[in-house]
């Protein structure tokens, strides 16, 4: 898959990085019930940070890669 093949790799990782910090910096920015979004946020940015995928699994692939 795509999709799976693109998140396993190095620019995949930084994109979940990147995702997971503008999460975080919008929702403590917007405050209030915003602030659930950055808790959101640190899912992609721990994902991207220790390399793993959640999805990889579902979609057939390894939960990390090398």
């Amino acid at each position: 898959m795509g999709f799976t093949k693109f998140m396993s790799s190095p620019l995949g990782r930084v994109s979940r990085v990147l995702a997971g910090i503008a999460f975080i910096v919008v929702g403590l920015v917007w405050g209030g019930a915003w602030v659930t979004l950055s808790a959101v946020g640190l899912v992609p940015f721990v994902a991207g940070l220790f390399n793993f995928c959640l999805l990889a699994p579902v979609l057939g692939q390894p939960f990390r890669t090398r």
